[in-house]
């Protein structure tokens, strides 16, 4: 199995997969994975909450075994993060992988040796085994087919039959420990995500852009809170009905500030073209994002401009301290512009 490492002339699991709690902060998602990183160089993100750490040449560094970097993993969530995690360590993905879905909440880790791995996977039920969704266990329910072991007897060609034919094959493989994907080193993807949805339906109009106008505020002190910019937008309208329109659109210029971010995303909403749609929610995304450092900042000779950027700094500053109860709302100057008052054309693509 490609996961394996060996130690002299004995097989050890190296493969980590840790889940964190649910609906986890990304910023502290992104401090898991720093931790994760002080373990193992190869560390494949699996947002938003789970990561896949490949051990082998960590164990040899740390002299130690995967179950006590998981341990040493728990520690430090609890002791810097204040969260818990679950670490569950096999020779393969899908061994780890089911292994932590073993553990119950708040956290714990499960060790699986590669010589104990069909015994321990045998006595499962087949929807316990990582991959198995819940359409195909109930497909194996109804052939009688109720726990990993059983599957593991069944041919794979009749398993195939059942669940089609690559789902099959992964489901037969995987069923008997066999998983030879390496675990490849993936960092989080550079979005940053906010989102709102109405309590009822509501058509294009003031509560619409105040809405938006809200997300482009909490898109901007996010971004400037972890020092970096974004040069795109992406805008999502979500229908009743399930519907959905999305736009990407880049910034003339990487930034952070509300005053770019608001003029672009209220172009793209323009560029829909609402007529009588019924919203149920906006999200908007800050696409491609850098350190705010690796980005020239050119002097602007707006006065206005540069007065709006102090008051935003010393609104972060505030909220800081304070936090957000004490900041003052958007002045009126973040009030959605007229049509005839934005700039025009300035550096707009579609993004690829």
């Amino acid at each position: 199995m490609a996961a394996e490492a060996v130690s002299g002339d004995r097989r050890v699991s190296s493969v980590m997969h840790v889940r964190c709690p649910d609906r986890l902060p990304e910023e502290t998602y992104r401090q898991v994975l720093e931790l994760l990183a002080d373990l193992s160089p190869v560390v494949q993100a699996l947002p938003p909450t789970a990561a896949l750490v490949e051990l082998k040449g960590g164990l040899r560094y740390h002299g130690t075994d995967a179950r006590h970097l998981g341990e040493v993993l728990r520690v430090r969530t609890l002791s810097r993060l204040g969260i818990d995690v679950r670490v569950g360590v096999g020779p393969t993905i899908t061994v780890a992988a089911t292994a932590s879905g073993q553990i119950d909440a708040p956290g714990g880790v499960l060790a699986i040796d590669p010589d104990h791995v069909a015994d321990w996977l045998g006595p499962l039920p087949v929807e316990a085994l990582h991959g198995i969704g819940p359409k195909q266990a109930a497909a194996l329910h109804d052939y009688g087919v109720h726990c990993v072991g059983l599957l593991a007897t069944v041919p794979p060609a009749t398993v195939q039959r059942l669940l089609g034919g690559r789902a099959g094959r992964m489901a037969a493989d995987r069923a008997r420990g066999i998983d030879p994907r390496p675990v490849a080193p993936r960092a989080m993807p550079a979005t940053l995500t906010v989102r709102h949805s109405f309590a009822q339906h509501t058509l294009d109009g003031a509560p619409v852009r105040a809405a938006l106008l809200d997300l482009v505020v909490q898109l901007g002190r996010q971004l400037r809170g972890r020092g970096q910019v974004a040069r795109g937008l992406t805008l999502v309208l979500r229908f009743a009905g399930g519907a959905s329109w999305e736009k990407t659109r880049r910034l003339p210029e990487a930034s952070a500030h509300e005053d770019d971010l608001r003029t672009l995303a209220y172009r793209i909403f323009d560029a829909a073209g609402l007529q009588r749609g019924r919203l149920t929610g906006l999200v908007l995304k800050g696409e491609d994002l850098v350190d705010a450092d690796q980005v020239a900042q050119q002097i602007s000779l707006d006065q206005a401009r540069e007065d709006r950027l102090v008051a935003e700094a010393v609104s972060d500053r505030i909220r800081a301290k304070f936090g957000p109860a004490r900041s003052a709302r958007p002045p009126p100057s973040c009030a959605p512009h007229d049509a005839d008052s934005r700039p025009a054309g300035g550096g707009e693509r579609d993004a690829a």
